[in-house]
């Protein structure tokens, strides 16, 4: 017994080590270059929390997400990928421990041996089965560490999902809003071109005008009027897309009185050139192919285990008896102590190439890891300077609109004095509704441009999965999934 005890104290004190590679944060792209490249600088960056869309003030949005984040299915597979992440941490953790099973067993034996009489066996046993496999060289260790790993590479990806389902609610609620007011817009014209057909009708009834002003301002009010299914399709469209992200009935789906749209978003640009260069390395999509990336390397160190001896420990521990009924009596306990060494001898290379496998798993993982760093600073600078390039247009777009719609009004009053063609008003009021429509269509590409830069930064789920960015971290209690 005593020796016993001292084989395994042996053994204990060799487990401290652990075969394979320690994972290290991979040295992809210096700080100083990425920052460099997205024209990022020192100073004060913005508080980015993941309700950031609700700087947008509008209340059927914020409803709407509340609502997907709630309801969607891509986040209640996410929540059940993260959960069964959680339970195979605990299944990993339990090879550390000795497994116990009861057992019982009924054996009888008839054997005829020559020149002799035969021999006939029976036996009851009932007790405590229980082995355990000694974690030596750290393999346990090693697919401990890799279940720890893939539990936050699905946090992350639990916080990419919701990060992109935000995203895509706000973008699809804001095309939804666009094409509503398209169709006022289309609406308040059918208005206009009807007057202004009235008045060339009336012009032309009373010879005062051609055939070719009157056909020309009936082109205009059907070609309009034509425009205006198309735009209610689009709306319902938007509407149906919305029910589906949400998780809800389309009938359901309802918008606030006041449009998004009627104001452009204010935003600063330049804050977000104050952000630091590490939001991008913590940005949900690439943290979890960090976290891959650790994972797989950790099973580097449990195929190199598989190389070596490894040692078993056996106990029983209870009753036997030939009888069944007094198999409990003090005089039948019995307790049996074993030990196995499993030397892998010839396996016809077949453990060395699980090593090979291992390895190059973790190299095609760091390849995906630098990928999703480089769409990371990609999507930021793209988004960065689609936003920049809007809001210049965006005043542009506004200056052309006003001076269109005066035209326009001059141009009728030209018109009803007789002292232009009609085609010149014509001119002026296609140009009034196009440049209507261009503002109103950078307005929603600001808004578009703002929700693709939160999402390429991240969306607040950067720092910690608890932790808002934010000069000063607070905890983020709803980025965190129900427990069972």
């Amino acid at each position: 017994m005593f020796k016993f005890v001292l084989l395994c104290g042996m053994v204990l004190i060799c487990t401290a080590c652990s075969v394979g590679p320690d994972y290290k944060k991979p040295p992809v792209y210096r700080d100083e270059d990425i920052a460099a490249g997205l024209g990022l600088r020192p100073g004060t960056p913005p508080c980015i929390t993941p309700d950031w869309y609700k700087s947008f003030n509008d209340s059927s949005l914020n409803r709407l997400i509340a609502e997907g984040l709630k309801h969607s299915p891509d986040v209640k597979t996410a929540r059940e990928k993260l959960k069964q992440a959680r339970y195979r941490l605990f299944i990993d953790r339990a090879g550390f421990l000795p497994d116990f099973d009861a057992k019982g067993t009924y054996d009888k034996s008839h054997q005829n041996l020559a020149g002799s009489f035969p021999i006939d066996s029976e036996y009851y046993q009932i007790g405590l089965d229980a082995t355990w496999e000694l974690d030596i060289w750290g393999g346990q260790r090693r697919l401990n560490e890799s279940a720890k790993a893939l539990l936050k590479a699905a946090a992350a990806d639990f916080d990419n999902v919701r990060l992109s389902l935000v995203a895509e609610i706000a973008s699809q609620y804001i095309n939804w809003r666009l094409s509503e007011r398209l169709r006022q817009i289309t609406e308040k014209n059918l208005e206009l071109q009807q007057h202004i057909f009235e008045t060339v009708k009336s012009r032309y009834d009373s010879g005062l005008s051609d055939e070719l002003s009157y056909q020309q301002a009936r082109s205009v009010l059907d070609t309009t009027q034509m425009q205006l299914p198309e735009i209610l399709i689009q709306e319902e469209a938007y509407r149906n897309a919305l029910a589906v992200l949400t998780g809800q009935l389309p009938q359901n789906i309802n918008k606030s009185s006041d449009n998004i749209l009627k104001q452009p978003p204010a935003v600063e640009i330049q804050e977000f050139y104050h952000l630091p260069v590490e939001i991008i390395r913590r940005r949900p999509d690439v943290r979890t192919a960090e976290q891959q990336l650790a994972a797989q390397n950790a099973l580097i160190g449990q195929a190199i285990a598989g190389l070596l001896p490894a040692v078993s420990l056996s106990g029983f521990l209870g009753y036997q008896n030939r009888r069944l009924a007094p198999i409990f009596a003090p005089d039948y306990n019995m307790y049996t102590l074993g030990t196995v060494i499993n030397l892998p001898l010839l396996h016809w290379g077949e453990l060395l190439n699980q090593v090979r496998i291992q390895k190059s798993a973790t190299r095609e993982a760091f390849a995906l890891y630098q990928a999703s760093l480089l769409t990371a600073i990609a999507d930021t600078a793209n988004a960065l300077k689609s936003l920049d390039e809007e809001k210049k247009r965006h005043q542009n777009a506004e200056k052309s609109m006003v001076a269109k719609q005066k035209i326009l009004k001059l141009s009728l009053k030209k018109y009803q004095s007789g002292l232009i063609a009609f085609s010149e008003v014509l001119t002026a009021e296609q140009n009034k509704l196009e440049a209507e429509q261009t503002y109103l269509q950078s307005n929603a590409d600001v808004y578009l441009n703002i929700i693709r830069l939160y999402k390429a930064i991240g969306g607040g789920f950067t720092a910690n999965r608890n932790n808002q960015v934010c000069q000063k971290d607070e905890t983020n209690s709803a980025a965190v999934p129900d427990k069972d």
